[in-house]
């Protein structure tokens, strides 16, 4: 047998998943090139092999729940392009100015139409919130309404939505409890949908990098874009959350979290979805907050992730052939593999999803926990 295909089956097995078994976890292996290419190229190698159809899972999920739990990704991270991407993080901010438009560029500007095709009706590119559901347009409207009951909206609030994207909360707080938002983002495609979907209502999109703001809020949000703020600007960010909010005023921050401080993210994510992005920790954005906000509550339902990405695959596999012939297939699979990849991330719950609620100088009597 060769040395490769030895190694990489002995790795395979330490998280019980066989090549070319029968359980539907385990790695069907289309072409023999499969086994260097990943010990060489470690999450590049697998997630590029993987596009080019040299191997599949009939679950792909729980083939990523098996890998990703049993930390397997740690067997192959000194390789090249991962040690690459640490000795970049620790030397340079990936997330300057300049570099922060990579995101959208090269991934929330890849069409609208892709996006839609498996999103809900307010477009939430986030994790729903599941707790009395299994639909996910009814898990998205509850996670947004979620959020409005913590910020305690009134018809009298202004309220930043920092990288508001297609302009689903803002619409939402805007319809249901009459308050003014302004939202901001930096993706051209983004800012456009915006503009149209929350016509007529009192919402003013901008394009602006969060460096950039200005003026006061009684209430911020920041849903699903603290990730690609990097770690070098999580003081700066909380230090601009902490400069427009008035006296009394919310933070709300909804993001996925780590359980270890990172630097850096996965390779073949950082290189094909989300360039320069990484995932918090809690000390992380602890430290970041430190004499500038009181946290008021902190609220994990990194589960729900599992379910909300389940979701899109299935919309985006129903909905394929409204766009095959815009897309190709190494699409389809690059979006597959990131989807079912996170959707095993969070079910082997290695990652968490976090709202945590800020406040500027504490609430005065306190703050009531919403779930």
């Amino acid at each position: 047998m060769d040395s490769a295909k030895k190694k990489f089956q002995s790795l395979m097995s330490l998280v019980g998943i066989s090549v070319d078994g029968d359980a539907p976890w385990d790695i069907q292996v289309h072409d023999d090139r499969l086994y260097r290419r990943i010990l060489s190229k470690g999450s590049i190698g697998a997630g590029e092999a993987y596009m080019d159809g040299w191997w599949s899972a009939d679950r792909l999920d729980e083939f990523f729940t098996r890998v990703i739990g049993g930390n397997l990704p740690d067997q192959l991270k000194l390789n090249l392009p991962t040690l690459w991407l640490i000795i970049k993080s620790k030397i340079w901010n990936m997330q300057t100015r300049n570099r922060s438009k990579k995101v959208a560029e090269e991934h929330y500007n890849l069409g609208n139409d892709l996006y839609m095709s498996f999103l809900d009706p307010y477009n939430q590119y986030t994790c729903g919130y599941f707790k009395n559901t299994e639909d996910l347009n009814t898990a998205q409207t509850d996670k947004l309404d979620l959020i409005c009951k913590k910020l305690q909206l009134s018809a009298d609030d202004r309220v930043l939505d920092i990288g508001c994207g297609w302009g689903g909360f803002s619409k939402f707080a805007a319809e249901n409890y009459g308050c003014h938002v302004t939202g901001i983002s930096i993706s051209d495609e983004q800012i456009s949908y915006a503009k149209d979907f929350c016509k007529n209502l009192p919402v003013t999109i901008k394009k602006m990098d969060y460096r950039d703001l200005s003026g006061k809020f009684d209430k911020v949000l920041i849903c699903g874009m603290i990730e690609h703020v990097g770690y070098r600007n999580y003081r700066v960010i909380m230090q601009k959350v902490h400069n427009v909010l008035r006296h009394q005023g919310l933070f709300l921050l909804h993001t996925i979290g780590s359980r270890i401080s990172h630097k850096n993210t996965d390779p073949w994510m950082a290189k094909y979805i989300f360039p320069n992005s990484m995932v918090p920790s809690s000390v992380q954005l602890t430290k970041a907050a430190e004499q500038l906000l009181v946290m008021e509550d902190w609220h994990n339902f990194g589960i729900y992730y599992y379910h909300t990405l389940m979701s899109w695959y299935d919309n985006l596999k129903d909905n394929w052939h409204q766009l095959k012939d815009k897309y190709d297939q190494r699409v389809f699979r690059m979006f597959e593999y990131y989807l079912m990849g996170s959707a095993g991330f969070f079910k082997s719950r290695t990652g968490q999803l976090w709202q945590i609620v800020y406040s500027k100088n504490g609430i005065a009597g306190g703050y009531n926990s919403i779930r």
